[in-house]
């Protein structure tokens, strides 16, 4: 049943990085246990961290959640999305809809010394020519998302390891 009045956009969270920064995972927009967690990648199936971890050999999938934040930034990781408002029901990324892009300019001011610019997964990943015409190596990951059952943990960490610069 759709309504009239339009609903309120939703906001994501603020990036995750610092002047260290050289490798940046862009997902596309926080999921609803994400956004009531107030946390990048709080849904329990989702293998975000579970993946990260195995990738720079590193347990911080037990650690809280503002540790894990300054452990990933320490190898150099940041964390941010490609979408900064939109409208969605649920956590679907095809659900996502009056999307508006974040501001990308802020990584060139705040990440000098950034290379690579991963997404997680194919919606994220549709920025990734703007990234690549703008001099950075790009990735285009599988999602972490517990939605895409297509790949083994496995099959998706093979893919995960090559973030690392």
């Amino acid at each position: 049943m759709s309504s009239s009045v339009p609903s309120a956009l939703l906001a994501g969270f603020p990036p995750v990085l610092d002047r260290s920064t050289r490798v940046v995972i862009l997902g596309s927009f926080p999921g609803a246990a994400s956004l009531a967690a107030d946390q990048y990648y709080a849904h329990p199936r989702n293998q975000f961290w579970r993946l990260l971890s195995a990738v720079l050999d590193d347990p911080i999938t037990g650690l809280p959640y503002e540790q894990r934040l300054q452990r990933v930034l320490s190898h150099g990781i940041g964390l941010w999305d490609v979408i900064a408002l939109c409208e969605r029901e649920g956590s679907l990324d095809a659900d996502i809809r009056r999307a508006q892009a974040n501001d990308f300019a802020l990584l060139r001011q705040q990440c000098r010394t950034l290379r690579r610019v991963c997404f997680n997964g194919k919606t994220s990943g549709k920025f990734a020519p703007q990234f690549a015409d703008a001099g950075f190596e790009t990735l285009v990951l599988p999602s972490s998302s517990p939605a895409n059952a297509q790949l083994s943990f496995d099959e998706k960490l093979a893919q995960w390891k090559n973030i690392i610069l």
